[in-house]
C-alpha cells in the first residue's frame, strides 16, 4: 500500500444509532478521495485490544485519520474532506 496515501478508520459496535449514517459518509468521501474504509468493532477487536474499546467505547463513532482522533458521535465532514485535500 501507499504509505503517502490517507487512512480512514470508523469505530463502531454492534447496535449503534449513529454509526450506520457515519458510515454512509464516510463511504461516500473515501469514494471521492479514492481510499479504502476500515471498519473495526471495538467490542469485537476487545479479545486483542482491550485498550480500543476502552479508550474509545463512550463516543462512538469514532472517526480515526492516519490513526489519530478525527471526530466523534458524528463525522466532521468539513473539516475531513479539507484534510484530505490537503494532505
Amino acid at each position: 500500500m501507499d504509505q503517502s496515501r490517507n487512512r480512514i478508520t470508523l469505530l463502531t459496535r454492534a447496535g449503534c444509532g449513529a454509526c450506520v449514517p457515519a458510515r454512509e459518509v464516510l463511504d461516500q468521501v473515501c469514494q471521492e478521495f479514492d481510499l479504502e474504509l476500515t471498519c473495526i468493532d471495538v467490542d469485537e477487536a476487545a479479545a486483542d485490544n482491550p485498550d480500543l474499546r476502552a479508550e474509545y467505547g463512550d463516543r462512538l463513532p469514532v472517526v480515526l485519520l492516519d490513526g489519530k482522533e478525527h471526530s466523534y458521535w458524528e463525522v466532521d465532514e468539513d473539516r475531513l474532506r479539507g484534510d484530505l485535500a490537503a494532505s
